[in-house]
């Protein structure tokens, strides 16, 4: 297999480089797309939801105080 691969290199240098070049690229660019939606997931997301849910724990705590009066409103 692997004096057929170097025929093909030897051979069709353009479509032998195709063969191998676009499956590694395909490699390098999942890797770059994944590396890109990890850092959005860390640095984005995940501060926004931890924002979001310390401020409705910080709310919620508020009410629960026994100290607060309670206002009814019909």
């Amino acid at each position: 297999m692997l004096t057929a691969l170097l025929r093909l290199f030897a051979l069709r240098p353009i479509l032998a480089g195709s063969l191998v070049g676009i499956p590694i690229l395909t490699l390098i660019m999942l890797g770059l797309a994944t590396a890109l939606f990890l850092k959005l997931l860390l640095f984005v997301v995940l501060p926004i939801t931890l924002g979001l849910w310390l401020l409705r724990k910080v709310r919620r705590a508020g009410w629960n105080d026994e100290e607060t009066p309670k206002v009814q409103t019909l």
